[in-house]
């Protein structure tokens, strides 16, 4: 049975940093596109990064230069490197998986390409 778990989410002020991690059971990681996600509330789960196969990578217009995806296939983990952190960067971040090697060809991942989802992680960012 395929999961991700999420974990390193939490509240900081602006211009801080968090590193967030999805541990993946059940599937190997280095071999799939997978992502990242966010949801604020009342608002919709939009993409924030992707990285394929390849280390092929891909980010949101919103969240290029500060924060970085990355993969450590010997942990099978999926890591998202959060830098200078703000207010609108708060939501329930999720991590996502493909069963296809390539991710879509587009900046941010889009939602109904992916088919396994954590249970995602909270990151609050105060002014």
């Amino acid at each position: 049975q395929v999961q991700l778990v999420e974990s390193g989410g939490g509240s900081v002020q602006t211009g801080g940093s968090l590193r967030l991690s999805c541990a993946a059971s059940g599937y190997t990681a280095s071999r799939y596109c997978m992502g990242w996600f966010r949801q604020a509330p009342g608002q919709e789960r939009g993409g924030v990064a992707q990285i394929n196969s390849y280390r092929d990578i891909t980010y949101a217009d919103s969240v290029g230069g500060r924060f970085t995806i990355s993969r450590d296939n010997a942990k099978n983990t999926l890591y998202l490197q959060m830098n200078n952190l703000k207010p609108e960067d708060t939501a329930m971040y999720y991590c996502a998986a493909r069963r296809t090697a390539y991710c879509s060809a587009v900046s941010a991942p889009r939602t109904y390409d992916f088919a396994i989802w954590g249970q995602g992680t909270q990151v609050t960012v105060s002014s």
